[in-house]
């Protein structure tokens, strides 16, 4: 009975050791596991490319849609990957991944409305905006510098 209950015990230390990580090392974890890193420059150009095929009033729908469809997946795929271990992180990414997403939508289905046009740019600088935010917490969450 007395291996039993010492056993037990060791096993409740090791578990609870288990649960003592740190934010920071959560939060660094979970950049390499998701890819953060290596995916933002990519949504940032889809952000780009979307951004200046609503600009060109030339643009065809084609384009467009291509464009808007691929930040639509990306968005999809960077959201899909939260939530982080850093709660203001993850509401900002939320926001920024969601804005993004929506100005994709809108920017599919902009092609002969200016007014859809000027609402998806919009949603991307929101989005971006947010995203740069979610960004630089992540940065506060590791001890990194920004």
């Amino acid at each position: 009975m007395t291996k039993s209950v010492a056993a037990l015990l060791c096993a409740g230390l090791v578990l609870a050791a288990c649960g003592n990580v740190s934010l920071s090392s959560a939060t660094k974890s979970w950049i390499t596991q998701s890819g953060f890193r290596q995916n933002l420059p990519t949504l940032t150009r889809d952000v780009q490319h979307s951004a200046n095929e609503l600009h060109d009033l030339h643009a065809s729908a084609n384009d467009l849609h291509t464009v808007c469809a691929v930040l639509d997946v990306d968005s999809l795929s960077a959201n899909s990957s939260l939530p982080t271990p850093d709660s203001q992180a993850t509401a900002l990414l939320s926001t920024a991944y969601d804005d993004l997403g929506a100005g994709a939508n809108t920017c599919y289905n902009a092609v002969s409305s200016p007014h859809a046009r000027a609402l998806a740019l919009t949603l991307l600088a929101r989005g971006m905006a947010a995203l740069s935010e979610g960004t630089a917490r992540l940065h506060v969450a590791t001890g990194a510098a920004p």
